[in-house]
């Protein structure tokens, strides 16, 4: 076993999803591979820090944008202090490279007119038409993540909480509104009275109509033919992750701390939350200040 293996299969031990583990194998196996091909660097005795910062010259010319090589550094910064844990090496080259410098991104997501029209794009009338529904409303009601919502299992749906088991293995509990758990209650007779006919060993809360586990694929069809028939803008991408940003700025938006936020989301810090309230502020803002115009309130006064 090779030491990038030897590093994933510790990840493994710790309850890393399998996705991080994949994402930190194929980030490290970039500068591993780039190291030979291009440096002739064979072991960790030729390593210099100006090869990891021509690494990085590299990924820039590529186009690669600054999150996605700062992601590349923190997966290769985890792998070589794994090294040093274990005494493959004495210390770490990574110590000495610096996270690039991110563009602020503001976040533009659906508007309440265009999330009503996509709550009401299915119906109650089948099994699907009322998955399909309910698992919109999951979007929008929770900020629920894509990989969240398809592993989701019954028993996870609690009186008035949903527990989730979230990135690094961690469970959260996420509230359930008045207006979702009706809509739960109805999907879940749908549900049992479908399954009474189809035979299913999966106790996944979303199921396809053989029964079996959601896909991704399918789960981002639902979405994009929901914003379809919905009138989503073009320039607006109708996915999972969009959704997921409208819930939390709509948190935000009805006076909900970030802290709180934050925890329902399951970000890691509050940093990652308050790049919802940036462009919380924006669009807020414009949509806000559209309708006080001060020639408006001129001619009012009068």
């Amino acid at each position: 076993m090779d030491l990038l293996e030897e590093f994933i299969y510790d990840m493994r031990t710790q309850n890393y999803s399998k996705r991080t583990e994949e994402t930190y194998f194929y980030n490290t196996r970039l500068l591993i591979e780039f190291l030979k091909d291009e440096k002739k660097v064979q072991s960790f005795d030729g390593l210099k820090v100006i090869h990891l910062k021509e690494f990085i010259h590299h990924l820039q010319e590529k186009g690669f944008k600054a999150s996605y090589i700062n992601a590349i550094i923190k997966s290769n910064r985890a792998y070589f202090n794994y090294l040093v844990k274990e005494e493959y090496i004495s210390s770490s080259p990574m110590k000495k490279i610096k996270l690039l410098r991110e563009e602020k991104v503001v976040i533009h997501t659906f508007t309440d007119e265009e999330v009503s029209r996509l709550l009401n794009v299915f119906t109650f009338k089948t099994y699907l038409e009322a998955r399909n529904k309910l698992i919109i409303a999951f979007f929008i009601d929770t900020g629920i993540r894509l990989s969240e919502l398809i592993n989701l299992e019954t028993n996870q749906i609690e009186d008035s909480v949903i527990k989730i088991l979230g990135k690094g293995r961690k469970w959260r509990f996420v509230p359930i509104s008045p207006q979702l758990k009706k809509l739960i209650f109805r999907y879940q007779r749908i549900r049992n009275k479908y399954f009474q006919r189809i035979e299913t060993q999966y106790n996944n809360f979303f199921l396809s109509r053989s029964g079996k586990p959601l896909t991704t694929v399918m789960v981002e069809y639902v979405v994009r033919e929901a914003g379809k028939k919905a009138r989503v803008r073009e320039q607006i991408r109708c996915s999972p992750h969009t959704f997921r940003h409208y819930a939390i700025q709509s948190f935000l938006r009805q006076g909900m701390d970030v802290y709180s936020v934050s925890k329902i989301a399951g970000h890691e810090n509050i940093s990652i939350t308050n790049r919802y309230l940036q462009g919380l502020q924006t669009d807020h803002i414009i949509e806000t200040a559209s309708t006080k115009s001060p020639i408006g309130f001129v001619k009012r006064r009068r």
